[in-house]
């Protein structure tokens, strides 16, 4: 989906972002421009795929807390623009620096998110108390990209819960 036609017929989608917190936190995000932060420093091609190719303005997010003491979702976004290149890859002073993207055929992609509210923390230990959700991949043993698909289903069981 990567045409103009296509985006159009583009029915909305849900997604799982990880931030780590002392990054990027809900509170951050909430607390930037337009409650907007510029998604970068993903360095997984699987998840710069996602964001390249399947997300779309107005996707909705889970923002994700990770790497944290209680990790877990802490609020509802939405994805806020298109993607464009993350200029992390090329600051060697950035923890995302790579040294081998070029800059006229960037590797790494960046887009906005718009976070529209902060939640109660919906941890990782509550998710997994629902076998409802059991197919969410935060769930699953050996997944660690920090940007995974959610079903409709599951996005609306997870506000529910967080109700």
């Amino acid at each position: 989906m990567t045409t103009a036609a296509s985006s159009a017929t583009h029915s909305r989608r849900y997604w799982l972002m990880k931030s780590e917190p002392e990054e990027c936190s809900i509170d951050d995000a909430l607390a930037a421009t337009h409650s907007t932060v510029q998604w970068t420093g993903v360095r997984n091609y699987q998840a710069r795929n996602f964001m390249r190719d399947d997300m779309r303005i107005g996707d909705g997010v889970l923002f994700y807390h990770s790497s944290c003491p209680e990790p877990g979702i802490a609020g509802i976004a939405e994805i806020a623009s298109g993607t464009r290149s993350d200029p992390t890859q090329f600051n060697p002073e950035s923890p995302y620096f790579d040294p081998k993207a070029d800059p006229d055929k960037p590797r790494w992609l960046l887009l906005d998110v718009k976070a529209l509210r902060k939640t109660r923390l919906l941890s990782l230990a509550e998710l997994r108390e629902h076998p409802e959700l059991a197919q969410l991949k935060v769930l699953q043993r050996g997944n660690r990209l920090s940007i995974t698909e959610v079903d409709e289903a599951d996005w609306k069981r997870v506000l529910d819960l967080l109700k």
